[in-house]
């Protein structure tokens, strides 16, 4: 009876190519707590914020849903910080939207606008 060793003699290779990312970031358009810049999204976020909501999530290629589901504003602000390559953390997303949730929510509506 012979024994056959499967003893492995290479290693898989990777190749890996360079690109290059842009790393030019950018500021929101409009300060956080400049709501009435923009005065029907400040109307809109007083009286029906759960409508705007929809919008903003939507106009991102989200589900008109997400602003329902607890902590997904966050991860819309963090998404569209990462489209608009705008400075900023997870931890300043949570900031605003915890503490200033409807001005979080305007501003967003507004970099949308200006960038539409």
């Amino acid at each position: 009876m012979a024994f056959q060793s499967n003893v492995i003699n290479s290693q898989p290779q990777i190749s890996v190519s360079q690109y290059t990312v842009s790393s030019e970031l950018s500021d929101w358009n409009s300060n956080v707590c400049a709501c009435c810049d923009d005065f029907s999204i400040c109307l809109c976020a007083t009286f029906v914020p759960c409508i705007l909501g929809c919008k903003v999530a939507q106009d991102n290629r989200d589900s008109c849903c997400l602003p329902f589901l607890p902590g997904a504003m966050i991860a819309l602000r963090t998404s569209m910080r990462s489209r608009y390559h705008i400075e900023g953390s997870v931890c300043d997303d949570w900031v605003v939207m915890a503490c200033l949730p409807l001005c979080g929510l305007c501003q967003m509506a507004r970099e949308q606008k200006m960038r539409g």
